[in-house]
This record gives structure tokens, C-alpha cells and sequence, in this order.
């Protein structure tokens, strides 16, 4: 019950957040709003490809030699009438809100873990989070911000809330887009992927007992895409996260921070 009170006040303050934000942006954006039908072309625009994709776990020792933390899947950063696809995040567009929609929204995540090695022997294995919510994505004169609130539908239920702002720097052909943010997993998504119960403790015999808690994590990143021709752009993305003591505190976790890249190759559709 106390878990489930703390996730409803965080996500109350996030719609309150996007909420207010709405007005903010809908008043500015009175002076250079466009009809939703050109603003939602029937066609392919933006990027499709492959990506190479890196992100170690911060995990002891979890499945070396098993399951490497490099990945090659697609790479999509595109609309198509009100469906979008970026990166790991995919929905569909609904109502007009300020510079963007209101968004519905799920995540490709790869946070679980198999428990077969030496070092976790006797933990069960962490399934992987299935995150659903609402979201927007603001492209504003100042810059783009992107706000999210997800649910596990999997087997943590616990939340994921998520503000992103993203700058652009123009250098020629090349563009470079740093971001600043935080995102925040809640005490139920901690304790499923980080907790230690007293069973697996005993099971274990190395860790002690570990109840999960909210963390808080900030984060900054940089993209940076180069063009190779007026249809080909290689995208190249580095992600850094402070992960917060509800994380670290675990006696699973080895590291405070934790990374990830990629890099891209994409045809670019307009």
C-alpha cells in the first residue's frame, strides 16, 4: 500500500508537470500552429536502419560469457501519420498538446537477468519490464523535452517516470544534440530488479537481505549524426546515468553509474 501511494504521488506530479506544460507551450504555440493534417503526413520521415548497441549490466557478474551486452538490432527514429517510432520508444500520437501530442507509449527494455552464474546462484530470475503509459514529446523553440510515465505491466509493476530535454549544435553538415534529465524507477521496479529476499539470501549465502527503494537517477547524454549523403546518416549516441541509492545499495550492484551506447547506420526518409 505505501508503495503503491508513492508511485500514484510521483505519477500525479508528473501529469501534473505535463499538464502544466501544456498550457505553457499551447499559449506560445497559438502564433505558429499548423492543421494536424500537415502536421501528420501518411508517409515514412526520418531514419530507418541498423544499430550496434552497448549496455553493460551494472549487475555482478551477470551472464559473462552467456548474454553479451552488445546487440545488433534496427534502429528507427521516424513518424508515420501519428505512429512514431524512437529508438526503444514506439506509440501512436493522440491530441493536439502545446508543440507535440499526448502520447501513448511502450518501451523495448532489456533490464532483466538470468541468475545461473556462481555469483547469483540461488536468486530467480529477473523477467524483463514490459513499461506502458503516456507521454510527449515537445519540439519547442528552446529545444525539445520529453516527458514519460510508464507502468511495468511484467512482473515488477512498479513505474518508470522520465524528463529528458535535448539541445541542438549545428557544425557544418554535423549536428550534435546534448541532453540533460533524470529518470525515476520507483521502490517496487527497484526492489524486483535489485532486492535480495531473505530466501535467496539464505539460498545464496553470500548477500544479505535487501529490500529496494525509489531511486532517483540523473542523467546526461550526447547524439551526434553525420550525414553521409542527402539519404544515408550514421548516428552515434552515448548515454551516462548516476543511479540512485536505492540501486547501489543493493548488495547485487557493483557500480554507481551505468552507460550505454550505440552506434547507427540509417536511410533517411523525407
Amino acid at each position: 500500500m505505501k508503495e503503491n501511494g508513492q508511485s500514484n504521488a510521483i505519477l500525479g506530479a508528473i501529469l501534473s508537470g505535463i499538464t502544466g506544460m501544456v498550457f505553457v507551450t499551447s499559449a506560445l504555440a497559438q502564433e505558429t500552429s499548423t492543421a494536424d493534417t500537415n502536421e501528420l503526413p501518411q508517409r515514412v520521415l526520418g531514419d530507418l536502419g541498423v544499430g550496434v548497441y552497448n549496455a553493460p549490466s551494472e549487475i555482478r557478474d551477470e551472464i559473462r560469457g552467456k548474454r553479451s551486452s552488445t546487440l545488433v538490432l534496427p534502429y528507427a527514429y521516424l513518424d508515420y501519420g501519428r505512429l512514431f517510432a524512437r529508438v526503444d520508444t514506439f506509440g501512436v500520437k493522440t491530441f493536439k498538446m502545446g508543440y507535440g501530442y499526448l502520447e501513448l507509449a511502450g518501451r523495448v527494455s532489456f533490464d532483466g537477468f538470468k541468475t545461473s552464474n556462481s555469483a547469483l546462484r540461488g536468486l530467480t530470475e529477473r523477467k524483463r519490464s514490459i513499461p506502458l503509459g503516456i507521454g510527449t514529446y515537445q519540439e519547442t523553440p528552446v529545444g525539445a523535452f520529453f516527458l514519460n510515465a510508464f507502468y511495468d505491466s511484467n512482473k515488477s509493476h512498479g513505474t518508470l517516470l522520465e524528463a529528458i530535454y535535448a539541445g541542438e549544435i549545428n557544425a557544418g553538415p554535423v549536428n550534435f544534440y546534448p541532453q540533460i534529465g533524470a529518470e525515476y524507477r520507483s521502490a517496487n521496479y527497484v526492489n524486483y530488479y535489485y532486492g535480495v529476499t531473505p530466501a535467496e539470501s539464505a539460498a545464496n549465502g553470500h548477500y544479505n537481505a535487501y529490500q529496494g527503494t525509489g531511486a532517483t537517477n540523473p542523467l546526461v547524454a550526447l547524439q551526434v549524426e553525420i550525414p553521409l549523403s542527402p539519404f544515408w546518416v550514421v548516428n552515434l549516441y552515448g548515454r551516462y546515468n548516476w543511479l540512485g541509492k536505492g540501486i547501489t545499495n543493493s548488495p547485487i550492484v557493483y557500480k554507481k553509474t551505468s552507460q550505454s551506447y550505440f552506434v547507427s547506420l540509417a536511410y533517411r526518409f523525407k
